[in-house]
């Protein structure tokens, strides 16, 4: 029974994730979430616009918000392994913009999630979608 609820709890989620999010939507999710989990190389460019100069160029596996205060933050993994990350902060002012891309390009798929619970109170818990998939179909085979 229990088995049953957490289903049906997990396929709820599923539905309200998936309902009024257009595919492109879902794949640009996706593919953020890989960026910020340092999983993709990325080119940021800050261009000066007065002089058409480039001032800055990163490339790597960052992961980039936006600070508000015309402040980027990038964070870049330097060696996983060891666990080295650095912290860079660029400051954007009227005369200067940025771009961000890609380059290594992501495999990702429109239907990939996950959801966790890690409250400290309890174990900590993850769900994929494709072991979401098999829960449900057991399920259907059992009716």
């Amino acid at each position: 029974m229990k088995k049953r609820v957490t289903l049906l709890i997990l396929v709820v989620a599923l539905v309200m994730a998936l309902t009024g999010c257009t595919e492109a939507q879902k794949v640009s999710h996706n593919i953020s979430q890989n960026a910020d989990n340092f999983n993709v190389m990325r080119r940021l460019t800050v261009i000066n616009m007065r002089t058409d100069k480039i001032i800055l160029c990163m490339t790597g596996k960052m992961s980039i918000q936006n600070e508000g205060n015309n402040e980027l933050a990038v964070l870049v993994e330097i060696d996983h392994k060891k666990g080295i990350y650095q912290k860079h902060l660029v400051y954007l002012n009227e005369w200067t913009m940025y771009t961000v891309e890609d380059i290594s390009g992501v495999s990702v798929s429109r239907y990939d999630y996950e959801i966790e619970f890690m409250p400290e109170m309890i174990v900590p818990v993850k769900f994929k979608a494709d072991e979401v998939i098999e829960e449900i179909e057991d399920v259907l085979e059992e009716e």
